[in-house]
């Protein structure tokens, strides 16, 4: 292992342990901002990876490229659906009951 992919893997690890010890803290109603923003974030990577498997030379550059695309994706839709979860969650419940009743007194 080089001296340079030694560094790169302990900020790696190092970045995981942070991260996790950061999202370990937050509360529940600041999830859909804080999601909302990471969202923001993970779309600047989409296009980023597709800039750089648009300039890919080699085999594996395209296929390690199309692989960040693919993920980059992933990860913005999934955020996307998890805010739209939550934010169904602070929505008032729809009156279904009421509807219910009025067809029965007809």
């Amino acid at each position: 292992m080089t001296n340079v992919l030694l560094q790169y893997a302990t900020v790696l690890v190092l970045s995981a342990f942070v991260g996790v010890e950061i999202i370990a803290k937050v509360p529940s109603i600041l999830h859909t901002p804080l999601m909302s923003g990471s969202n923001a974030i993970h779309g600047v990577i989409l296009v980023g990876s597709m800039l750089i498997l648009g300039a890919a030379n080699t085999h594996l550059e395209e296929v390690l490229g199309f692989l960040a695309v693919i993920l980059a994706t992933l990860n913005v839709v999934g955020g996307f659906v998890v805010t739209d979860r939550m934010l169904e969650m602070f929505k008032g419940r729809k009156p279904q009951a009421k509807a219910k009743t009025d067809e029965v007194a007809k």
